[in-house]
């Protein structure tokens, strides 16, 4: 075990000696203090749940009024992906553990933070390894040995060009650091690789930089299956299937059928990476299920996943609860799914600065469906403003009056 992971794991016993202790009020000097790096509409929904279990929370993320802040006890504006301002709220805050929810983070300066020990969920370095696609990918592919679409990596535009030709079209070109599909282009043929090298220049996270190059795959499908590391062992909600547009989820819906043996498949490749991040959590991994019955691994991410609202209306402990539950050391025995069910993203049409919902009251005449509105301030083409859940004795219902939610909400 390296010097960082034993640090990360005698973290995690520091925490567990305080709430062994018991969970003093919230509001009270003993409270347990979770620091949230990120307040989007998942870390709204894990605010509730570690509410609950009457945990204080402070809300973090770079703009005031986000979705988290909205419902949690404190709430702290700053880049998140500065290390110095990072380190000068954690310092000033002293968490019992620190939650991230997003990718914009100063990893860096968490692990510092961790080897000063401060509790990372569910680790420092899984965090800064999944926010990275080379690191990830030549973690599962090249240190864990995991099947995965053929790819490499380029830093310039030649390098691109030869990695894509190397490739044969189609082709997908990602920025190392975004997320939602931002910067992200399928390349048909030569003509558009100018235009996909220029995308995946300007709209990355950090801007101009490394690539990384896949090869299409012919997959029938596209899973999440939400793996669950916990004291009490791993476990695995049923899998998720997801409709993307432009790299960003649009539809979801659980469970997505398959055989039991490409089930056991795509289960041991999700135990093997988790494995090898450590740590616990719920953690985010996605699949690609082959025609022939294979399975490759595509990306994970070491928190709740946007496809995985889902479970809102389908479990009985929603990945939210079971990430609480397992990042704060507490048993997960069981997953129960209670129903089929869909999703169906809410995503801004245009720039709004200050945007309404209407027709929420007929909405909600559909039957066996809700709509979670996140509550944003502002509102831009292709943002996420909420989301409809839908149940259905069948998946294709379920996914239908998701649909006419959406639709009525003029989505």
């Amino acid at each position: 075990m390296t010097d960082q992971r034993l640090q990360s794991v005698v973290n995690f016993e520091k925490l567990q000696k305080k709430i062994a202790n018991g969970i003093a009020n919230p509001n009270s000097e003993q409270k347990l203090k979770i620091l949230l790096l990120g307040s989007g509409e998942l870390g709204k929904e894990l605010v509730i749940e570690f509410q609950r279990l009457g945990i204080c929370v402070t809300a973090c993320d770079a703009y005031e009024g986000a979705p988290a802040m909205q419902v949690a006890h404190q709430f702290r504006v700053f880049n998140m992906t500065s290390g110095a301002e990072l380190r000068r709220v954690v310092e000033d805050e002293q968490p019992d553990l620190i939650v991230p929810e997003v990718e914009a983070i100063a990893t860096d300066e968490l692990v510092k933070l961790e080897g000063e020990g401060f509790a990372v969920a569910p680790n420092a370095r899984a965090t800064a390894l999944t926010m990275n696609r080379e690191g990830i990918r030549e973690f599962a592919a090249q240190t864990l040995k995991v099947s995965t679409a053929k790819y490499t990596f380029a830093s310039s535009f030649q390098e691109f060009v030869e990695a894509a030709q190397s490739m044969d079209f189609p082709c997908y070109v990602k920025p190392l650091m975004s997320s939602s599909g931002k910067g992200q282009s399928r390349v048909n043929d030569p003509s558009e690789l100018a235009g996909a090298w220029d995308r995946s220049q300007t709209e990355g996270r950090n801007g101009k930089g490394r690539v990384i190059v896949e090869a299409h795959v012919s997959f029938e499908h596209e899973i999440t299956l939400l793996t669950v590391r916990s004291v009490s062992g791993t476990h695995y909600c049923d899998p998720i299937g997801h409709l993307q547009v432009d790299g960003d989820y649009l539809e979801s819906w659980q469970p997505h059928f398959m055989s039991d043996d490409q089930l056991k498949k795509a289960q041991l490749i999700a135990k093997t990476v988790t494995d090898g991040l450590g740590g616990y959590g719920v953690f985010g991994v996605e699949l690609f299920l082959l025609k022939d019955g294979g399975v490759l691994f595509s990306e994970v991410s070491p928190r709740p996943h946007d496809t995985g609202l889902v479970t809102l209306c389908t479990q009985t402990l929603s990945q939210f609860a079971l990430h609480a539950r397992a990042v704060l050391g507490f048993p997960v025995t069981e997953i129960t799914r209670h129903s089929i069910g869909a999703s169906r993203a809410l995503k801004a049409k245009e720039t709004n600065a200050n945007p309404k919902m209407q027709g929420i009251v007929e909405c909600l005449e559909v039957p066996n469906s809700q709509v979670r509105l996140f509550g944003k301030p502002r509102a831009y083409k292709g943002r996420r403003m909420g989301v409809a859940l839908s149940t259905g004795d069948v998946i294709e219902v379920a996914q239908e009056r998701a649909r006419v939610v959406a639709k009525g909400l003029g989505f």
